[in-house]
């Protein structure tokens, strides 16, 4: 198991959440804790995507501006669209 980073890189509109570009979350598989806040319509939606990551799967990789391996994911609010970044840590 390993900890998963989740970082808010895009968002546009009005998030009802109050999630900015540049929010970091953090889930440790280890001690099943989550540092960090994130609301219940983005969690329930990237969950998949980030028990996948820590439990060794891949999901549509790409590469971010740093060179990491990152998957994306999109919030489920299509008219305040907040993007996020996924990767192990």
């Amino acid at each position: 198991m390993s900890k998963i980073g989740v970082k808010v890189i895009s968002k546009e509109g009005h998030c009802s959440a109050g999630h900015e570009v540049g929010d970091e979350i953090v889930f440790d598989w280890d001690t099943h804790e989550i540092e960090g806040r994130i609301c219940l319509h983005a969690l329930y939606s990237v969950m998949p995507k980030i028990y996948a990551l820590a439990h060794g799967g891949d999901v549509a990789f790409a590469v971010n501006e740093e060179g990491d391996q990152v998957a994306r994911h999109a919030c489920p609010d299509g008219y305040n669209p907040v993007i996020l970044e996924l990767k192990r840590l």
